[in-house]
């Protein structure tokens, strides 16, 4: 049974949250995808994750890349896993995938303050929960912090 996570954005962006994220799936030895709705979102999260402290960046490709395949994290506009993630992050809306069962874990990011994004993620829960996957609900606090609402 796959762990399906709702992060209810609040007080942190997108561009600052999914770093973080991504950072405990590798330090797991977890392969990382993260798919994405449009290219614009895409290209961003390209550049952030190569940029986003002054420190450290996280290694990952596009599944556009010949090496994809081999990379610990690959960005997509497909439902595809060419690294063979065992956790895959959804933004912007992107579907469940057809093969959502094949993960370990599947994180759904939404930000709390759009309207459009949390009927979104509401559907997603009903739609996860209907195919049996254990789901759980996390919430920032205003320190940014995360709790479990669910």
């Amino acid at each position: 049974m796959t762990e399906i996570l709702f992060y209810h954005m609040q007080r942190q962006p997108l561009e600052r949250v999914l770093p973080n994220l991504v950072e405990r799936s590798l330090e797991r030895g977890w392969q990382a995808a993260i798919q994405a709705v449009s290219e614009e979102r895409l290209q961003a999260l390209d550049d952030g994750l190569w940029s986003y402290t002054d420190e450290s960046f996280l290694p990952h490709g596009t599944d556009r890349e010949p090496d994809a395949g081999s990379q610990p994290v690959v960005l997509t506009l497909r439902d595809l896993n060419p690294n063979g993630a065992s956790i895959r992050f959804l933004v912007e809306g992107a579907d469940l995938p057809p093969d959502a069962a094949d993960y370990a874990r599947i994180c759904i990011l939404f930000d709390g303050t759009d309207q459009d994004a949390l009927l979104r993620a509401r559907e997603q829960w009903r739609q996860a929960k209907a195919a049996g996957h254990a789901v759980a609900y996390w919430q920032q606090d205003e320190s940014g912090r995360w709790n479990k609402k669910a």
